[in-house]
């Protein structure tokens, strides 16, 4: 017969278990509830990867892009155009994506820049962008717009 410290130790190590996992919490335990932590938006087509874009907003009523673009396929393509709210951007620099070599849109690593004039938009609204590639499937998001303040006070 089992004895009942054999059966208490069981029962302890099988709630603890079960008391540290995520599925204890059920659809409310804090692992499901992960959000993600920056303005900035992410998207893929295939091995092409846009990470941290938004939009910020210019005194002049223009916008300029911030974001990152990494291709990670052996093979290269290029960036070919970028829209917002169906304005063109003029993109200057960069736009060749060789294999894990970044379009890097604003800041200290800028290797291009991308401005759309006229766009009129205020700090907390969301724009459509479009990115298309020569390859590789065009992209469309909503960004949220910033304001040139704070961390993003010297983007223009």
């Amino acid at each position: 017969m089992i004895s009942r410290k054999l059966l208490s130790a069981t029962a302890a190590l099988l709630s603890l278990g079960l008391l540290t996992g995520c599925t204890a919490a059920g659809k409310d335990a804090p692992t499901s509830k992960i959000r993600q932590v920056t303005d900035g938006v992410e998207k893929d087509s295939g091995a092409i990867k846009l990470r941290d874009f938004v939009l910020v907003a210019q005194p002049d009523g223009s916008a300029v892009l911030v974001g990152t673009i990494v291709n990670q396929d052996a093979s290269s393509d290029s960036l070919v155009s970028i829209s917002a709210n169906g304005t063109a951007g003029k993109l200057t620099g960069e736009v060749a994506l060789a294999q894990n070599t970044p379009i890097i849109f604003s800041g200290d690593s800028a290797n291009a820049h991308a401005a759309f004039p006229a766009l009129n938009l205020t700090p907390g609204q969301r724009a459509d962008v479009s990115v298309a590639f020569g390859k590789a499937e065009s992209v469309k998001f909503s960004v949220l717009v910033r304001e040139k303040a704070e961390v993003f006070a010297n983007v223009a």
